[in-house]
């Protein structure tokens, strides 16, 4: 056994035995509960099929790695004083030099390795980690989900919406937050839900003998060395404001303590080893040469995904395209002059007849031109031609929230770039915005680049939340399908 192993062992030992001897006391902030339709192995099982998108499409460290074994232990630590319902949590880290972290449903919990380099001491990690485990326990995606009905944002125009389906469940799911994750979105925090993630984080940080503060200090830390835009922690994660403040009210009302934990040997032996590892870059990831040294996916989310496949039921609806192939170079886009009527939970819209429609009424929906779907030159699944719609429920006026909409996507694709300013338009006596942009097409080769535009439009709801579309042709063949996508959008009516 070497020096290291027998190091992180005594240090795994003495976290399960603290975890033991120390009875976890109960967090003083208590959220009020959503009405949730999701039961908690409902929930389980969704992050688990979840978690197998996230290992085709992120570097993934090995469980045997010292980092991942560190970040493993010190994870096991904090949930012992998680209140409420005991879920499975696991932890793992991305090899991913973004500054990140996220939670899916049901417990498994991710830390980018730039997040452990970027972290000065034990307790700033420690208050990462507390804060995604407050997203778990107060099950803010799929509250989040029941509570907008659908999920939202695109995560890669051009590239791909990638949706998460729990069969039998309320429709799908899908976490915004979590953009940088290629081709994975899911529902997006609000800053509430920061706030309420900041507040349990808070006490169970207190409860397991560390410093609360750090919590706020690292978000604050990062956003001073990075700016608000610099760190996709900072974009997955809004600030509510005064982190700092309200975590301070906070502890205020908590028995004060001596001798809180703010670092330890563990953490900067292994934080030394974290330094000298290479974190994958956005473009390295998105190369593609780890997946030949990705670890096998947990056998738990082995088995959910194999159990989803045996009781799937074919698809039968003739509404729903069928399963998209590699994109080709050439697409046969031209519209019929027959239209067809879909019928959403949220609108209704006019589409042409020889146009396929993909989604359902509780999801967003994707209307294509035959092949103007499927996969790019690497592997995800994308849209080349065609409109997206889909609904967000943000913050702010209608001009705040289609703004925040374009800064979400252009982040989402490097290199997209605004072709006009957004101007007012008016769909079907409703208030909305107009904004075009420009990118690269997933027709594009390694020898061949093709660009795209992108015309999104936003509609204003009557509760102040956002319906959106987007349509999607390249360059060369936009301004023939404009008249197409106008007609298309000015059937478009809000329910």
């Amino acid at each position: 056994m070497s020096r290291r192993t027998r190091f992180f062992l005594s240090f795994s030992i003495l976290i399960f035995v603290a975890g033991i001897l120390v009875r976890p006391a109960e967090a003083r902030f208590t959220p009020t509960p959503c009405k949730n339709p999701y039961t908690q192995q409902q929930e389980i099982q969704l992050g688990l099929k979840a978690m197998a998108q996230v290992y085709q499409q992120q570097p993934i460290l090995p469980d045997s790695d010292p980092v991942s074994r560190y970040v493993q232990a010190l994870g096991m630590k904090l949930v012992q004083y998680a209140p409420g319902y005991r879920w499975p949590f696991q932890f793992h880290v991305v090899n991913s030099a973004d500054i990140n972290a996220f939670a899916l449903p049901g417990g498994s919990i991710f830390i980018n390795l730039g997040t452990v380099q970027a972290a000065t001491d034990e307790a700033q990690l420690a208050g990462v980690m507390a804060h995604e485990i407050s997203h778990v326990v107060q099950r803010h995606s799929t509250c989040n989900q029941a509570r907008e009905q659908m999920p939202s944002i695109l995560a890669g125009l051009g590239g791909a919406l990638a949706d998460i389906f729990l069969p039998g469940a309320a429709g799908a799911i899908a976490q915004q937050g979590i953009s940088s994750v290629a081709g994975l979105t899911f529902l997006r925090m609000s800053r509430d839900d920061e706030k309420q993630a900041d507040l349990m984080g808070t006490d169970i940080l207190y409860d397991a003998g560390y410093d609360p503060r750090a919590l706020p200090q690292f978000f604050e830390t990062i956003q001073a060395k990075y700016g608000s835009g610099g760190a996709q922690l900072l974009s997955d994660h809004p600030n509510p404001g005064n982190r700092i403040g309200y975590v301070d009210q906070e502890i205020a009302t908590l028995p004060p303590k001596t001798n809180e934990i703010k670092d330890s040997p563990q953490f900067q032996a292994m934080h030394a080893d974290a330094l000298k590892m290479h974190a994958d870059t956005a473009e390295e990831i998105k190369a593609g040469k780890w997946k030949s040294k990705q670890p096998p996916l947990p056998a738990e989310a082995s088995a959910a995904v194999a159990a989803d496949k045996s009781t799937a039921a074919p698809q039968t609806s003739s509404t729903t395209a069928p399963q998209a192939g590699t994109l080709a170079s050439t697409v046969n886009w031209r519209p019929s002059s027959a239209m067809n009527t879909f019928t959403h939970s949220l609108y209704s819209v006019r589409y042409p007849q020889n146009w396929s429609m993909s989604g359902s009424t509780q999801s967003s929906v994707t209307i294509a031109p035959p092949g103007g779907t499927g996969t790019d030159a690497n592997g995800q699944t994308a849209t080349a031609y065609g409109v997206i719609i889909d609904h967000v429920q943000g913050q702010g006026d209608l001009q705040q929230q289609t703004d925040a909409l374009a800064q979400s996507i252009q982040q989402s694709n490097p290199g997209m770039s605004e072709a006009t300013d957004a101007t007012g338009i008016t769909v079907n006596h409703r208030q909305g915005r107009s904004i075009e942009f420009l990118s690269t097409s997933p027709l594009s080769t390694s020898s061949n680049t093709v660009y795209e535009r992108d015309w999104m439009v936003t509609v204003q709801r009557p509760d102040g939340s956002l319906s959106y579309l987007v349509f999607i042709a390249p360059e060369k063949d936009f301004n023939s399908l404009r008249p197409t996508f106008k007609k298309i959008l000015n059937s478009f009516t809000v329910r």
